[in-house]
């Protein structure tokens, strides 16, 4: 399982916002042709070729206007992953001045070959997404 945390001066519905819309997702992560909703298949786009590049299904969205916590939860792959889904589980906490971000990526571990590698792979990767996340998000 990977961890990653990071604490973004913006508020929690800002961040969510950047977490789930179609049109926000691409200015950090990749272009998604909708938003994501709860029970429903989401994918998110190579921003040159137009191709899929991850994709899974959105098991849980807790969030409400004004609260304290939210969590979005869906399962997570790609091409390079093999048919493996993982799944992917942020946490957002409002603080004093901001928003903590908090994402649990599991599943790593069912990879049949060289399983760390493939987790530190995706750590490298969620380090440069994240770091777009904080110019955008906090601008």
């Amino acid at each position: 399982m990977l961890v990653k945390t990071v604490f973004l001066q913006a508020p929690l519905a800002k961040v969510w916002g950047y977490l789930t819309q179609g049109d926000k997702l691409g200015k950090w992560f990749h272009p998604a042709k909708t938003d994501m909703q709860a029970g429903e298949k989401w994918t998110i786009y190579g921003a040159q070729s137009g191709d899929p590049v991850c994709w899974g299904t959105v098991s849980e969205m807790r969030f409400e206007d004004g609260a304290d916590v939210a969590v979005l939860r869906y399962s997570f792959t790609h091409n390079h992953l093999q048919g493996l889904e993982t799944d992917c589980v942020w946490t957002l906490e409002a603080v004093d001045g901001g928003t903590i971000l908090t994402l649990r990526h599991y599943g790593f571990e069912a990879f049949p070959e060289e399983p760390f590698a493939m987790a530190a792979n995706h750590d490298e990767g969620w380090d440069e997404h994240f770091a777009d996340l904080r110019k955008v998000v906090c601008s």
